[in-house]
């Protein structure tokens, strides 16, 4: 039942979003979750950024990119990816989670995110394939973080939805909230902004430095590409990261533009 006056509604979607990822979560761990460590394991990439960064066109070209090289890519997203978290996608971006406070969306979010890993991200890795995710756990560190979640748990709900398993590299496309909120306006067109992107620009400039602060914590998984530059010259400067961190790369050659 709903308490303290949350709206009914939300609470009803906020339940079958729990109860899908229920159905999901059942039996995690009763089989062997594999090694994605050995010399078999495919690339796990991650984008990141504020909004109208331009992390849908950039994965997209990344991937072209490793498929024109003989590279098996698989593009997904979060929160979502897989059937179970798609629903949860749905929950998050509506708002109707909003009411019951931040420590609720990590908590959903991490839902998801098991869901995910397990049904998409861990098998495809164990495959050889390159997988492409646009948003993963730096996003719950910055948008919940910077909402009030306790650290404490959102370290808590990462080891519990990860199980050690980390980005090998990290791509934070950043630019100016101004900007990237206006591109995001004109992507939008009509259409309703999402719970996030509807936030106060002062929100949007606190997770933007949030992202700049975990790159520089982990420099040796993340770069920082300038996002204010034309698609091309992000593009380029995604590729000369991708290169320099995975050494079967660094002979290869791009496809032209």
């Amino acid at each position: 039942m709903p308490g303290r006056g949350e709206d009914p509604g939300a609470f009803t979607a906020l339940e079958q979003a729990l109860r899908a990822f229920g159905r999901s979560y059942r039996g995690r761990g009763q089989d062997d979750a594999g090694d994605v460590s050995g010399a078999t394991r495919g690339r796990f990439v991650t984008f990141e950024g504020g909004e109208g960064a331009g992390k849908s066109t950039q994965i997209s070209r990344l991937a072209r990119r490793l498929t024109a090289l003989g590279r098996d890519a698989l593009l997904t997203r979060e929160p979502g990816g897989s059937s179970g978290a798609e629903i949860v996608r749905h929950v998050l971006l509506s708002g109707a989670a909003r009411a019951f406070g931040s420590d609720a969306e990590a908590m959903l979010f991490a839902a998801a995110r098991i869901d995910h890993v397990d049904r998409l991200i861990r098998p495809a890795l164990e495959a050889g394939r390159w997988v492409l995710c646009d948003r993963f756990a730096d996003s719950t560190r910055v948008y919940q973080g910077t909402g009030g979640t306790d650290p404490g748990l959102i370290d808590a709900l990462e080891r519990i939805a990860l199980e050690g398993l980390k980005p090998d590299l990290t791509l934070i496309i950043d630019l100016p909230v101004e900007i990237g909120l206006a591109r995001a306006a004109v992507r939008r067109g009509a259409a309703e902004t999402d719970r996030f992107e509807a936030d106060h620009v002062e929100i949007h400039e606190r997770r933007r430095q949030a992202f700049l602060a975990i790159a520089a914590a982990e420099p040796e998984r993340c770069a920082v590409i300038d996002g204010t530059a034309t698609p091309d010259a992000v593009e380029a400067a995604v590729w000369a990261a991708v290169r320099g961190r995975f050494p079967e790369l660094a002979s290869a050659l791009g496809p032209p533009h």
